[in-house]
């Protein structure tokens, strides 16, 4: 039986998507071939964890299918990028991948700890830390 993983990642506002399974080393993002992208930056930045991927897993004999939605190009970029590395770790069943992910970037596998802060009473519509107005004259 052929092995398929699913699995996400998020940055900023983006969500990607990702399936991997037993291919001809395709790799595609929204349906469009990786090659046919046109910014380098964002080339590299998804092609990152296939790259340190490369000793664990042969990246030739897996299609990547990725999905994002939201964000800006570098959001999605970085959501593929995660999706890619925590499916790769849970295909390939190794843990040395895991932590060569981790001494690389922690960002990779554990996404972006950061969250929104909690807007205070008396101005909840103008954000978490707005104050009124001074004037001096």
């Amino acid at each position: 039986m052929d092995k398929v993983v699913h699995s996400s990642g998020k940055r900023k506002e983006a969500i990607a998507r990702t399936t991997i399974k037993p291919g001809n080393g395709i790799i595609r993002v929204n349906s469009v071939h990786l090659d046919k992208i046109n910014s380098r930056t964002v080339k590299s930045k998804i092609m990152q964890p296939i790259y340190l991927a490369s000793d664990h897993v042969d990246v030739n004999k897996i299609d990547i299918i990725s999905i994002v939605e939201g964000g800006g190009v570098m959001g999605q970029a970085d959501a593929i990028a995660s999706s890619i590395a925590r499916g790769l770790v849970e295909y390939s069943g190794k843990d040395n991948l895991l932590d060569a992910y981790v001494k690389y970037d922690r960002a990779l596998i554990a996404g972006d700890h950061r969250q929104t802060e909690v807007h205070k009473p008396g101005q909840s519509s103008k954000g978490p830390r707005h104050k009124r107005q001074k004037s001096y004259r």
